[in-house]
């Protein structure tokens, strides 16, 4: 009888907290005043998106950068792997002089196998000018030469895709680092200008990010009990919900098409407080409605709710889950001693004592 009243007020307690569940029930969808109010509002949706905020580059964004005009104080000595252009006269009619030559690594610039090699690393460009007629003048009777500048190693340096470190800095090369973190593209392009003046010539660049890695917003999903998962997604700037929930595809089997569903939206800068946007998920996938199809922030908060369902019996589970492990126990401890009972009674019977049964 007692352990028939224990199962009673066990599956009493199940019961009521489970009816307790029921009837308070769950708020799913906006109401229709609610979903009035959010369409007189100027909350940015599908088909009435807003341009986000000026970019504001951070770690780990990754940049492109483009010299556009990179010309080195005076004077600037000639280094391995700059190229020159070198064009000469007075030298074999079949065999030319008049093109863009790299400097090798060992600081030697080839003028084709009629003419052989000569150094000109760490001269200045008037200084390879002379080096090469005065090498030219040992064939040549008066060769004339003309030396520029085409382009330098350290431009390469300058020029391509850059990491926006964890420190909020670029690499570039020879150059130093610079801190970009923080601010928008032009501000970012003024300092990097600003600080290759130390080393060239009124510099001039053109600034884009390629890539945008710091900007995300994110999807909690309960686990109707079981924890949450949280799943992060890249924001660029024309993502709404359902966009969002494409990403991860769609709801999971914990949530159903009529669970309760909301964006969370950090505070702004100004104060002005979080903001709590009911998502009606029926109405943007079977209606069609771009009412609570939000377009989505960086920061954003995405939460969906498990089902009634899959919550109450979960709770369900959690609750009666000690319970069964108590009466597991208590029915191994009742039989483990049963059998021993049994099992002494009948050695007794069959070997007349406490023996084998022999």
């Amino acid at each position: 009888m007692g352990r028939s009243l224990v199962r009673n007020s066990s599956v009493g307690l199940v019961v009521g907290m489970a009816l307790t569940l029921f009837l308070t029930g769950c708020h799913t969808v906006p109401t229709r005043e609610e979903a009035d109010a959010i369409r007189r509002s100027a909350i940015p949706r599908e088909l009435a998106k807003v341009n986000l905020p000026e970019y504001v580059i951070e770690p780990p964004d990754i940049l492109l950068i483009e010299a556009r005009k990179v010309v080195p104080k005076p004077p600037y000595h000639l280094e391995p792997l700059d190229a020159v252009y070198i064009q000469a006269t007075g030298l074999l009619p079949d065999a030319p002089i008049d093109g863009v030559y790299a400097i090798d690594e060992q600081g030697y610039v080839d003028l084709g196998a009629q003419y052989g090699r000569v150094r000109i690393a760490g001269l200045t460009v008037e200084e390879a000018k002379k080096a090469i007629e005065q090498f030219l003048g040992q064939t040549f009777a008066q060769p004339q030469v003309m030396v520029s500048l085409a382009q330098m190693a350290a431009m390469q340096q300058i020029a391509g895709e850059h990491l926006v470190r964890p420190d909020g800095t670029v690499n570039l090369g020879i150059y130093g680092s610079v801190r970009v973190a923080g601010l928008t593209l032009e501000q970012a392009k003024t300092v990097i200008e600003g600080h290759l003046k130390q080393y060239l010539e009124d510099p001039q660049i053109a600034l884009d990010v390629l890539s945008y890695n710091s900007k995300w917003a994110y999807i909690i999903f309960d686990g109707a009990g079981l924890g949450e998962q949280v799943v992060r997604i890249p924001i660029t700037g024309n993502e709404t919900v359902l966009d969002a929930m494409a990403m991860v595809g769609g709801l999971p089997p914990t949530a159903a098409a009529h669970s309760e569903m909301w964006v969370a939206r950090p505070a702004p800068p100004d104060g002005t407080g979080d903001q709590i946007l009911p998502i009606d998920w029926v109405a943007i996938t079977r209606g069609g409605d771009p009412t609570t199809n939000y377009q989505l922030l960086p920061g954003d908060r995405i939460y969906v709710k498990a089902s009634f369902w899959n919550a109450a019996d979960g709770f369900i589970a959690r609750v009666t889950a000690p319970v069964e492990r108590l009466f597991g126990f208590s029915l191994f401890g009742h039989s483990t001693i049963r059998a021993f009972q049994f099992g002494h009674l009948g050695r007794r019977g069959f070997g007349g004592g406490f023996g084998f049964g022999f």
